[in-house]
């Protein structure tokens, strides 16, 4: 990973204040993306994913009740070595769908349901090309929805609710990708898809990545889509980065708890078994974190020493997690059955 990377997220924090304290919704996150490539941040619901993608496009202020809610961003966030949390809020907009562009995991929440798949493209498109004729704008929005497998110019009249939902999910991707962006942010893309459109929405999104050379930060708790799609891996849990590397390496050699038990509870063809494995437990509220390891309570291996934030620890190849007992094989008793799979029996 000497190649530098497009997007380097350093010891990131956002911070809100509530009654008991100062919470900690990300806790030091730290991962960078290479150009070209697909990296997969992965995690269950509650771990972090969505807040982070939404801190990285400047987005992490949602309004409650009109007002915008108290949450406080600090670490660094590079995109071409320039620190995003430096920037203005309007030269984050000039940034925003243009070198940078994200695919949210609701459309029919995400586009205007009173403008038609047209004038959402062209303005765009208009946004941050003015310089552009009417007949420029409408001959690129054609092009970018011939990308995405939607031709015929009737479609550009159409509004969101006359498109099925593997529809609406290309036009967003079609949005996204209108202005060339160098990354793209796709935020659980799939998720409300059925298997067939969510096979085709994934063969897309690689199709257009290896045409563009554009680089993706793809967010999801699925990793079948993980093993399927990404070059690179990040893994949290409570806010936190985990384990991160090449996913070849890691769905290898999981070296962190979680990972290792996110692993074992994927049912395996040819096996056969009463019940699936689980983590017990859940995700703490963030209000309510414990100390140290935020897996602590619910890691099978945790002791005192769990109580104090583990190091960092470096593998092989780029290969790093967060744990005081990696390899785990060298401070406890583990079963000789594999506690990972190959890349290719999870997408199996």
């Amino acid at each position: 990973m000497d190649q530098e990377p497009l997007l380097d997220v350093r010891d990131l924090y956002l911070s809100v204040q509530t009654h008991q304290g100062q919470a900690h919704i990300l806790d030091g996150v730290s991962f960078s993306l290479r150009k070209g490539k697909v990296t997969c941040l992965v995690g269950e619901s509650g771990c972090g994913k969505s807040v982070t993608s939404l801190t990285i496009m400047g987005l992490q202020h949602p309004i409650v009740k009109g007002k915008r809610t108290a949450l406080t961003a600090t670490g660094e966030i590079l995109f071409q070595q320039q620190n995003l949390l430096d920037l203005t809020d309007q030269e984050m907009e000039s940034l925003r769908g243009n070198q940078i562009a994200m695919v949210f995991q609701e459309p029919m929440t995400s586009l205007n349901p009173v403008l038609t798949i047209g004038e959402q493209l062209a303005e765009a498109v208009r946004t941050h090309h003015p310089e552009l004729a009417e007949s420029d704008i409408e001959t690129k929005v054609l092009a970018t929805l011939e990308k995405v497998q939607i031709s015929g110019q009737g479609r550009l009249d159409e509004y969101p609710f006359q498109l099925s939902g593997g529809m609406r999910q290309r036009i967003m991707i079609a949005m996204a990708l209108i202005n060339e962006p160098q990354l793209l942010i796709a935020d659980e893309p799939t998720t409300a898809l059925d298997v067939t459109v969510q096979a085709q929405i994934l063969t897309l999104m690689k199709d257009l990545q290896d045409a563009h050379q554009a680089s993706i930060l793809f967010i999801t708790h699925d990793l079948g889509v993980v093993a399927e799609i990404a070059d690179d891996v990040v893994v949290m849990y409570g806010g936190h980065v985990v384990e991160s590397g090449p996913v070849e390496q890691v769905f290898r050699d999981p070296q962190h708890p979680y990972l290792i038990g996110l692993l074992n509870s994927i049912p395996r063809i040819g096996e056969k078994k009463s019940s699936l494995e689980t983590i017990k437990g859940m995700v703490p509220p963030v209000t309510k974190m414990p100390q140290g390891c935020r897996f602590n309570t619910r890691c099978p291996f945790a002791t005192g020493q769990c109580q104090q934030k583990p190091p960092r620890q470096d593998h092989q190849a780029g290969h790093s997690s967060h744990c005081w007992f990696t390899p785990l094989e060298k401070h406890f008793a583990i079963p000789n059955e594999p506690t990972c799979i190959a890349k290719e029996k999870i997408h199996a």
